[in-house]
This record gives structure tokens, C-alpha cells and sequence, in this order.
């Protein structure tokens, strides 16, 4: 039976108060140095085209601008986080509006302003594809074909008792975070160079700027103290603005600071990757699933970035909550001339649940039966259905026990009825309700990804500086893992301070995404921390057995200390009781035996015992074989379910989202008041990217909705009347560090109830549609669209 925690909330955002006072500390923020040079972009205005001509003549004599750089100034031209198919800046062709093609240095952002207009350049315009279908037919296509299968999906179609087909047509969404991109670059002696960015993979821009400088990594230190947001655009697109930089600060021996505008960053940069999506799906009277055939496109836009491992995690997520006896699910990328697509929140899950979701609500409605119902008969069990469509065994699963919970807390089946009775007799408005469900694997599906490193520094007065690979981008990554420090030393939180990600303390990281940057980091310090306080329990052992007149801090001066050993060579009792709470060391079973944590610092240095460590590790257990698309790439599971009714004006399309119960299930969280917030706002971001964030391209792949009054985000006004966020008791989950579960991403998903819930609406119009087809986002105006169109229909 499902049990809400009763949580008391934990610590503030480590940065609550600095950001409340304007004290938070961004990239462009840091104050100027001497010399310091603004850097622009100047970037194509073509989808596809020769590059006749790049004219900087004009520009280099505009009052003010210091130097203008093309391709020919990089050393190494191509990056790509996965295939290096990407020019840092183009050459002989440009293959995107925004693609950059010249970086110009000015003394001021006005000078720098001018120079980049005066660029002139010359265009031999080509063909150009710019939709998901076109690329289809012109087989314009970025990598391989993929396919994850199980059982015979022919015959189970072709003996299927009922069928239905249809499309999916999903479209993309800006990241948004209010923080551009941008970077500043100091040129240090010898060749170096140290960079400051607004970036989710400090590795990353540390090897994208050494490859495109020409010079070996050590050479280039990469520091992120925080992002003013990211959402998986800063994962693999702020690299090269920070070569650029990186570039006029080696180049010219000044400081080099780059800052886009919102304008620039939303027309250059790629956003969520739009899906096309087919499929034919057989299912019985009572709307289980006999076979499922899914064929997913989409669009990658111009280079690859990491569109072939969204495309992945899309397919390992059309499954979602349901168990597919015989599936085939086949992933292909489309390769358009649009800026290339790239992480966002939930990375390729969003698409392949928002296809399984909608194709529940056709089975239902086809059929007569509550979606509700459908869903619970198709959900993973334990009665032999708890198997993957790519043969991982689902453990610890709550999914039906949550379904039933809010079914339950959300008074489900009398607002069901309600709702039809209001639609019957309502000539205004419409009214309609769903309840959905998300099971989110964690773990990057590349393997080597999956592991993490920290540096935890314990100094004498019993402060503790702790540095990982974590980049905090508002999430609250910085707090967590530091309660996990404080935690096993048994000290209050503020005496543990997170350093600014560097990638000299911390090397070869792995990006601050999939949701895992609390679990490998955090797991990882926990390791240092522990090799620490062994000692530490080793040294207080050692002290507990001599008069405090000849602990060290009395007699190292004099050259008396005794020699504390903390090698495995001596015995000096049972480590294990020894705890670390309230700030004070002390045996368990005689408390009175007992020293503060600061003073145990202090005896431990003077004894020449390691007080800082590092720590390390790799997330066990998981294996995913991408040729047979079999394996387990996932550590475990996040689970949650969300009920969502929404309200439709008939005569305009305005859309009102009622109420929204949602229960997440993440095992014992580390801090509950944290995990809420990032559960309701990966909520309200989804329902943005369901319901109002539309992206309006022009006919030459300009993006024209690049500002914010042009592309709705979601506002206050577009919350959920009533919100009821609550957060389940899960004893099982034992995997992860501290019994907690990931939170970044998994709650976006289930905002597609809300899309759900306007599917569920508008078939009151039509209720002899067998499938009704519905874009995301159904923004107002197809809303109102839709009414109109099945009106006349039904």
C-alpha cells in the first residue's frame, strides 16, 4: 500500500539568499580586467550555401575592433560530442541559419556591435530541407537506422483483434534559461588558458577548446561556479562559444569576454528535437496491448550533437509505465539544415512516452473504455510482465500501487462522471481529465559516462572544502551533495562549502545531466569522505586511550607526540564504533569517551594523518548493447503518476489547467523541500512545451519566436489552479546513495497529462473518432482549431 512521506523540508538552495540579493555570482559578473575585449558572432543568414565570400575588411577598420577570426584561424575545425561532423566555424559552406562563420574582438560591446555588421558576406544559396518528411524522401539522414525489438510483431498485428493507426507529430522547445551563453577567457603564461563558462560539461568545453586551439588539455582549465539555468542546452552547444573566446584571448593576449543576447543565443543555439512519429498498434477488447509498431524520426537539424543518443533514449522509453510483449521500435535521425538539435530535460524520453500515452487514449476511446482502465491493464506487474521491451527486468516497480493511490487521492472515477455530465450540457466550455504515469530510467546509456569523481579537503578547525564534477545550474545539486558530506561527518551544514566545478580538481567528468548529478557525485564524495573519517576514527580511538596532557596539540611543539598510526598494520579497535554526530566524535557504546570534530581535525594534522581524499566511482550493474538493443542500461527506475483536468473555452480556445495530483516516488529523499521544487518546475516546463511554446520558423529555417514576446514560456497564470504535489514512501528502494532517487527530469514527463487531458476533452466533441490525432504543443489557436474541426465532424 502507498504511504505519502511526512517530510519536514531540509536546508535552503545553498544559493537562496545570494540569489534573493542579487549577490549570486554569474559568469557576467565577474568584474573586467585591464584590457579586456567584448567578442561577437557573426553568424549566416542561409539554411544552406557556398560561402562565396567572407568580407572583414570593413569590420577591422570600424573604431574599436581589435581583430576579426574565420576558419582559417582554427587549428582543428570540427567538433561533435559524439561524430566530429561540426565546423567551430564555417567554411566552404554554411548548413543552418545562425551557423557561425566569423568571431570578431572590440574594446566595447558597441564597437564589437558595429563590426559585426560591417562583415559582409556572400552566398551561393543551395538547396535546403527543412522539415522531418522532406529529409524522408530525400533519405537526408544522420547516422544508422536502430531498432529494439521483441517477439513477432507481424503475426501479433496481423492476428490482433483490433488495430489502430496514426502519426505523433511533436515539435520542439527553447531551453529558455534566463542566463545566455557566455564565457570569459584569461590567457595565462606558457599557452594556457583558463575559461569561465555558463556550462553543464566543463570536460567537454576544456577538450573543445584545446582541440580547436591546437594544444593539449593541460593546457586549458575550464571553472563553472554556477549557471543561471541549462535544462541540457549547456551540455554540448556552450563549448564552442567558449572556444570563441578562448580564441581572441590566445590570439591577442587580452581577456576575452563573449555574452549573447537572448535574440542570438534562441536563433543560433538547437532546442528539443522535433519527432515524427508512426505506429500500428493491435490490442484486445479490453485494450491490452498485443503489438506495437513504432517507427520514430527526428529531426537533428544540420550536425549530429547528440541526436543519436536522444534517439535512443526516445526508444527505450516508448514503453513507458506499459508492458509491451511484442514491440518493434525503429529510431532514424533526420539531418535538415535547421540549427543542430540538442539535450533538453528528459533528453529523448518526452517523445517515445508522448507516443505511448496518446496511443492509450486512441485504444480507450476507440474502444469506449476509461483511459484509466487501459492503462492499469497495460501496466508493468509482477505476474511475468515486468520485462522491458530490451530484456531489463523491472525491479521494485510501484506503478500499479501508484496508480491505484491517486486514482484514489484524486477522486478519479466521481470526477469522470461529472465531467461527461458537464460536457452534455455545456454549449461554452469543455472539460477533460487524464491520469498518467512515468518510469524514467537513470543512468547515461553510454556506459562510460556513468562515473564520477570529488575532492573532499577537511581542514583543521573542521571545515571541509568539497570540489566534483556536479555543475549547479539552479537544481540544487551543490546541496545536496554537501548534505551527504555534512551527513557523514556528523557536521552542521554550513560548515562544509562546494567549490566552483574545475576541471584541474576534477578531470575528465562527465556532464551534469540524466538526472545522475547527485548520484554520481555525491556517491563519489561519499567514498572520499568515508576513506577520511576511517581515519579519523582510527586517530580518535588512538586519543581515547591517552590523557589529553599528551595528545598532540599539547606535545607536537615539543617534539613528544606520540606517533598515531592509522595504517591497517595496527589494530586499534573497531572503526565502526566510532560515530560522527552533532558535531562531536564518540564511541557508541561509551559516549563519554568523546572529542569534537574540530579537534579531531586538529589532532589528526598534527599526527600527519590525510585529511583530504579523493573519491571515485562508477555506477555498477549496467550494460546496454546498442547493436541488438538488449541490456540493461539503466540503474533503476524514478516512478510518478499525475492525475491532470484542464477546462477549454469553446469560443476562444483558451485553455485552463484545473488541477493537478501528482504523486513521485524517490525513494528517501535528501532534501524533500528541494526535490518538491524540482518537481513542480519540471511540471510547469513540460506543460510549456504541451500547451504554449510554439517555435515559428520562417521559410528559410529562421527561427522568428526568439525573444520572450514572441515565444511563451509559462507564466504564473499558467499554473495549475490547484497543485497537489506529494512525495511516496519507497522502503525498497535500496541502490542509490542515501536510498534517494533522481528528481531532474523524470516529473517533466508526466505534464504530458495535461496533453492527455485536452485529447480527453476534445473527443467529447467527436466521440466516434476512433484516433484523434493532436500536435504538441496544442497551444490556444490549434485548440481552438480542433473544436471547431470536430464540431463539424461530430
Amino acid at each position: 500500500m502507498i504511504r505519502v512521506h511526512d517530510l519536514a523540508p531540509g536546508p535552503s538552495h545553498d544559493s537562496a539568499r545570494t540569489h534573493v540579493q542579487g549577490a549570486s555570482e554569474f559568469v557576467d559578473d565577474r568584474p573586467p580586467v585591464a584590457g579586456e575585449l567584448h567578442v561577437g558572432v557573426i553568424f549566416s543568414s542561409e539554411p544552406h550555401a557556398k560561402l562565396v565570400r567572407v568580407d572583414v575588411d570593413a569590420a577591422l577598420a570600424a573604431e574599436g575592433v581589435v581583430a576579426v577570426f574565420t576558419a582559417k584561424d582554427v587549428a582543428h575545425n570540427l567538433w561533435g560530442t559524439i561524430i566530429q561532423d561540426q565546423p567551430l566555424l564555417a567554411d566552404d559552406v554554411v548548413r543552418f541559419v545562425g551557423e557561425p562563420i566569423a568571431v570578431v574582438a572590440a574594446e566595447t560591446r558597441e564597437a564589437m556591435e558595429r563590426g559585426r555588421q560591417r562583415v559582409r558576406v556572400e552566398y551561393e544559396p543551395l538547396p535546403a530541407i527543412l522539415s522531418v518528411r522532406e529529409a524522408i524522401a530525400a533519405k537526408s539522414f544522420i547516422a544508422a537506422e536502430r531498432t529494439i525489438a521483441r517477439g513477432d510483431v507481424d503475426a501479433a498485428l496481423a492476428n490482433a483483434k483490433h488495430a489502430l493507426r496514426g502519426t505523433v507529430k511533436i515539435q520542439g522547445q527553447d531551453h529558455f534559461y534566463l542566463e545566455s551563453h557566455c564565457s570569459i577567457a584569461y590567457p595565462r603564461e606558457g599557452g594556457q588558458v583558463e575559461i569561465h563558462a555558463s556550462s553543464q560539461h566543463p570536460t567537454e568545453v576544456q577538450h573543445v577548446v584545446a582541440h580547436g586551439l591546437g594544444v593539449p588539455a593541460h593546457s586549458v582549465v575550464c571553472v563553472v561556479k554556477r549557471m543561471g539555468g541549462g535544462f541540457g542546452g549547456k551540455e554540448s552547444q556552450g563549448a564552442p562559444f567558449a572556444y570563441f573566446a578562448a580564441l581572441v584571448a590566445t590570439r591577442t593576449g587580452r581577456a576575452a569576454r563573449l555574452v549573447l543576447t537572448k535574440d542570438d543565443d534562441m536563433v543560433m543555439t538547437g532546442k528539443r528535437n522535433p519527432f515524427e512519429i508512426d505506429y500500428a498498434v493491435g490490442f484486445d477488447d479490453e485494450g491490452r496491448i498485443d503489438a506495437l509498431d513504432a517507427r520514430l524520426f527526428s529531426d537533428g537539424g544540420a550536425y549530429a550533437d547528440l541526436s543519436t543518443s536522444i534517439m535512443e533514449r526516445a526508444m527505450l522509453h516508448s514503453d513507458n509505465a506499459y508492458f509491451l510483449r511484442n514491440a518493434r521500435i525503429v529510431g532514424q535521425v533526420c539531418k535538415t539544415h535547421v540549427h543542430p538539435h540538442t539535450a533538453f530535460r528528459g533528453f529523448g524520453g518526452p517523445k517515445g512516452v508522448a507516443m505511448i500515452e496518446s496511443v492509450m487514449e486512441d485504444i480507450a476511446h476507440s474502444l469506449g473504455i476509461d483511459p484509466l482502465d487501459v492503462r492499469k491493464r497495460n501496466a508493468y506487474s509482477s505476474d511475468g510482465r515486468d520485462v522491458t521491451h530490451y530484456g531489463q527486468k523491472l525491479e521494485n516497480n510501484l506503478l500499479p500501487e501508484l496508480f491505484e493511490a491517486l486514482e484514489a487521492r484524486a477522486d478519479y472515477r466521481r470526477r469522470r462522471a461529472e465531467i461527461a455530465a458537464f460536457n452534455a450540457r455545456s454549449k461554452t466550455h469543455l472539460r477533460g481529465i487524464s491520469l498518467t504515469a512515468v518510469k524514467f530510467g537513470i543512468s547515461f546509456t553510454t556506459r562510460f559516462l556513468n562515473q564520477g569523481n570529488a575532492l573532499v579537503n577537511v581542514h583543521q578547525d573542521g571545515t571541509i572544502q568539497l570540489s566534483t564534477g556536479a555543475t549547479e545550474m539552479g537544481q540544487g545539486v551543490n546541496t545536496r551533495i554537501a548534505m551527504v558530506v555534512a551527513e557523514c561527518f556528523g557536521v552542521a551544514l554550513e560548515r562544509v562549502r562546494v567549490m566552483p566545478t574545475s576541471t584541474e580538481k576534477n578531470h575528465n567528468t562527465s556532464p551534469t545531466a540524466a538526472s545522475a548529478g547527485t548520484d554520481l557525485n555525491a556517491r563519489a564524495a561519499l567514498v572520499a569522505c568515508e576513506r577520511i573519517r576511517a581515519r579519523m576514527a582510527q586517530v580518535a580511538l588512538q586519543l581515547f586511550e591517552l590523557s589529553p596532557d599528551r595528545w598532540p596539540s599539547r606535545t607536537a611543539g615539543l617534539g613528544t607526540a606520540p606517533e598515531l598510526d592509522t595504517s591497517d598494520a595496527r589494530d586499534v579497535g573497531d572503526v565502526s564504533d566510532v560515530c560522527f554526530e552533532g558535531g562531536a566524535v564518540f564511541v557508541r557504546a561509551a559516549p563519554e569517551r568523546s572529542i569534537s570534530f574540530a579537534q579531531l581535525c586538529r589532532e589528526s594534522f598534527l599526527s600527519r594523518v590525510q585529511l583530504g581524499d579523493y573519491g571515485f566511482y562508477r555506477t555498477p550493474g549496467i550494460h546496454f548493447d546498442k547493436l541488438s538493443g538488449k541490456g540493461d542500461p539503466f540503474f533503476y527506475f524514478t516512478q510518478g503518476v499525475a492525475c491532470s483536468e484542464v477546462l477549454i473555452d469553446r469560443l476562444t480556445g483558451e485553455l485552463e489547467v484545473s488541477r493537478v495530483e501528482l504523486l513521485m516516488d524517490l525513494g528517501r529523499p535528501i532534501n524533500a523541500a528541494l526535490d518538491v521544487g524540482q518537481v513542480t518546475g519540471a511540471f510547469v516546463q513540460g506543460m510549456g512545451w504541451c500547451t504554449t511554446e510554439n517555435l515559428v520558423y520562417d521559410d528559410k529555417g529562421y527561427l522568428l519566436s526568439h525573444s520572450p514576446s514572441t515565444y511563451k514560456i509559462p507564466s504564473i497564470q499558467d499554473t495549475p489552479r490547484a497543485f497537489d504535489v506529494r512525495l511516496v514512501e519507497n522502503p525498497g528502494n535500496t541502490k542509490n546513495v542515501r536510498a534517494t532517487k533522481a528528481v531532474g527530469e523524470p516529473p517533466l514527463l508526466l505534464s504530458l497529462s495535461v496533453w492527455t487531458a485536452i485529447k480527453d476533452a476534445l473527443h467529447h466533441l467527436a466521440p466516434r473518432e476512433r484516433a484523434l490525432a493532436l500536435a504538441l504543443p496544442m497551444t490556444h489557436e490549434r485548440i481552438l482549431l480542433a473544436v471547431d474541426a470536430l464540431s463539424r465532424r461530430g
